[in-house]
């Protein structure tokens, strides 16, 4: 019982001196403004709260003390006191947002992997294609695949018997066609996406994925998958092959005639044409803070932006790329066979080196090709870095555009926070 009291009246006196902290700002930022009897009124019951407190005053008495301090305040407090609820919420995000703006800039920021250039180290959107109706995930698996993997549905069904096949060629992201449309994101947001057209029999069906989307991974997987590992050469060689053999229709498709190469699998009105889960990139931190410091060092991923990167700018515009770091200045880098070699000797510092050499664990080996082209060695420029993807058969790397200048350099990843997949924690 005594300890309940000693409780309320150590709360009351915290309070008391949050009201009078409260008087002192209103005091000191607008005793300027008020008139003479005023600012005498609110010096007054701010010294009788401060006696009460000082002689240990009992709880009710403290109360009035600040109900006396609290009218006053009403008065005389203009924008500092009373406050309504909006403008006490909008300071709340107005300083919230200015705590995050500062530690995104220059200390740790959240980066979403869009493309597959440094898979399988991280993924960007990839497909998980099933092969019948029985393999799809249930609705209740759906929606725990959404959350755990960011992981949306595409399933397509047969408008028409037939066989199925695949136009290629036209406009295109890689090999297969599709067309430029304006969409939603997450059913809300404007946003542009791509609409890739399936042929089956006379019919055509469409779906709609993200611009960075590697439709031609799924379609690969559900209709020309060898032994081995994805790559688009391997799409690539499967399709020539088809089309010098003659696999294939020509078809009208989006206003254009294209070749539709055959996949040789036949279905019925209604039955599953294509079924895959767009899967998330991977979504990570990025320490913004330590090349401040510390040089970047070779074998680090490597996050920088490419407004002063001439032939990315002209087609993407100014973004955040990742990469892999491999060359700092004065370096001297070439391709031999798989394998990237770095001042004569076989690059070291990542597990994504060793695999590409040896073409194991997913990694498909080092293409010579662009500035790096076979029999050719660079040397890395003052205050320039060189980068490369670890999914060097499908990058878009420092081979096509060249260096990345100094001061353009963002930082390193350090954690994959989503999603839950072998990649989440510490990033490599």
């Amino acid at each position: 019982m005594f300890g309940f009291f000693a409780s309320q009246e150590k709360k009351m006196r915290e309070n008391a001196a949050n009201w009078l902290e409260l008087a002192d700002k209103v005091y000191q930022y607008r005793r300027d403004v008020l008139t003479e009897s005023q600012v005498t009124e609110l010096r007054a019951r701010m010294t009788d709260l401060q006696a009460e407190l000082k002689a240990r005053a009992g709880a009710e008495k403290i109360k009035l003390g600040i109900e006396r301090l609290e009218e006053v305040l009403k008065r005389t407090g203009g924008a500092i006191y009373p406050k309504s609820a909006l403008i006490e919420n909008v300071e709340f995000f107005l300083v919230a947002a200015i705590v995050i703006l500062g530690i995104r800039t220059y200390f740790v920021q959240p980066f979403k992997i869009p493309t597959n250039s440094m898979w399988p180290t991280y993924n960007g959107m990839t497909p998980e294609v099933f092969k019948s109706k029985e393999a799809e995930p249930s609705a209740p698996a759906l929606a725990a695949r959404l959350a755990v993997f960011g992981a949306w549905p595409h399933r397509l069904d047969a408008p028409d018997d037939g066989e199925i096949l695949v136009p290629v060629g036209g406009e295109s992201r890689g090999i297969i066609h599709c067309k430029v449309v304006t969409g939603r994101s997450w059913l809300v947001i404007p946003t542009q996406l791509r609409e890739y057209t399936i042929v089956v029999g006379q019919k055509t069906v469409t779906t709609r994925v993200p611009m960075d989307f590697d439709f031609d991974w799924a379609i690969y997987d559900a209709f020309f998958a060898r032994a081995g590992a994805y790559s688009l050469q391997k799409l690539d060689a499967e399709i020539r092959r088809k089309v010098q053999a003659g696999e294939f229709e020509r078809r009208i498709v989006d206003g254009q005639e294209l070749p539709c190469v055959r996949t040789g699998k036949k279905v019925r009105s209604g039955e599953r044409v294509l079924s895959f889960d767009e899967l998330t990139g991977d979504q990570l931190f990025v320490d913004r803070f330590s090349y401040h410091f510390f040089q970047p060092s070779v074998g680090n991923g490597f996050v920088f932006r490419t407004g002063n990167i001439p032939d990315i700018v002209r087609q993407y515009g100014d973004q955040y790329y990742i990469k892999r770091l491999v060359g700092i200045p004065g370096d001297h880098l070439e391709i031999k066979e798989s394998a990237l070699i770095r001042n004569g000797q076989p690059i070291e510092g990542s597990k994504a080196f060793d695999g590409n050499a040896k073409r194991v664990d997913r990694y498909t080996g080092y293409v010579a090709m662009g500035l790096l082209k076979p029999g050719d060695r660079i040397t890395v420029p003052a205050d320039r870095y060189f980068a490369l993807g670890d999914n060097s058969s499908n990058s878009q790397d420092g081979r096509y555009w060249g260096y990345v200048p100094g001061k353009d350099v963002v930082g390193r990843p350090f954690l994959v926070y989503f999603p839950f997949t072998r990649h989440w924690g510490a990033a490599q």
